[in-house]
This record gives structure tokens, sequence and C-alpha cells, in this order.
């Protein structure tokens, strides 16, 4: 289906106000996975061409309020782990160098794939559970279909390091990063079920 400009500028600006609305209900950071799966699940109905109700995204911003935490928690313990080892490498105090800092960056790499595969299956869920079965649903895909995970973690990664160039941009590229790891998912997931 052919989309006119009219039509393009819509989804644009749709999509931007995702990343703003996301955004601002992550700034309190411990709302973070509740805003980012409430912020997937309005890009699903945005890429779907259906209006966003905001009174049922604000009942799915609620359900998602404690088990979002908890993973926010795990997220923020994996990322200070990361940025640590890095920088323990970096400095030289552990050996190893170049091949431990390529390390490093693959595992950052198959974390955010997983990540970001997870909150693309929970913002097509239909139910405000499920955290633990989009979690398993993203491994699974990053095992059997690693291109795929590939490609979310790049698109990511491409909206993550336009943000830090561009620190103003930030909130609109959460509603882009998020879109992007949909419509590429949406492309090149084979496999039955949620995808």
């Amino acid at each position: 289906m052919k989309r006119d400009w009219q039509e393009t500028v819509t989804l644009a600006a749709d999509v931007a106000l995702v990343g703003i609305a996301v955004t601002v209900a992550a700034a309190p950071l411990v709302t973070a996975g509740a805003a980012l799966r409430t912020g997937s699940a309005a890009i699903c109905v945005i890429a779907r061409g259906e209006k966003v109700s905001p009174r049922a995204m604000w009942r799915l911003f609620r359900a998602s309020l404690l088990p979002g935490l908890l993973a926010s928690l795990l997220t923020a313990a994996l990322v200070l782990l990361l940025v640590f080892n890095v920088g323990a490498v970096a400095a030289g105090r552990v050996p190893g160098g170049s091949p431990a800092l390529a390390g490093t960056g693959a595992a950052a790499a198959v974390l955010l794939a997983i990540a970001m595969l997870a909150l693309v299956h929970l913002g097509r869920s239909t139910t405000p559970s499920g955290w633990r079965s989009a979690v398993q649903w993203a491994l699974a895909t990053t095992w059997r279909q690693p291109g795929t995970a590939a490609a979310v973690a790049g698109v990511s990664a491409v909206a993550a390091v336009l943000a830090l160039l561009v620190p103003l941009t930030a909130p609109l590229l959460v509603g882009y990063g998020l879109y992007a790891a949909h419509a590429v998912t949406a492309r090149l997931v084979k496999s039955a079920g949620i995808a």
C-alpha cells in the first residue's frame, strides 16, 4: 500500500509524539519499563493505521508499573556491568585489550537485540502481563534468527547514537527507534505467534 505525503507526515508526527510521551513517562526512571512497554504498544497501534486510545494506554502503563520496575532494575544492572567492564578493559586493569573490548561490544549488541525484541513482543501482546514470555521469545528469536537480531540491534543502535550526538532529538528518537524495531521485526521474523 502506497502512502501519500500527508499520511507519511502524520505517521512521523505520531511516532515522534509517542517518543516524547515515553521520555516524559520514563523520566522518574522507576517507570521506564512501563513507559517503554506502553510506547511499544502505541507504536504497534499506529503501525496498524489505527488511533491510539489514551485510556487504554494509561491502563497498560499502570498494569506494567511493577513488572516494568523489575525489568528496569535488571536492565540498569546489566548496563552498569557492561560500562564497568568496558572501563576496566579500556584502562588496562583487565587483561585482554581489544579482543575483550570486542567481546563486550558483541555482548552489548546481543543484549540490545534481546531487549528491543522483547519490547516489540510486549507491544504486540494483548495482555498486560507477559514480560517473562516476551524475554523468552526474544531469546529464542535471537538464537534462531541472528540476522534479525542483528538488524534490530543495528536500527536501535543508530537511534541511540543519533540521540547521543544530538541530545535535543533524543525524545523523538525513542519513538523512531521503537518504530524501526517493530518494522524490522515484522519484516524479518519468521515464526508462528506474535511477531
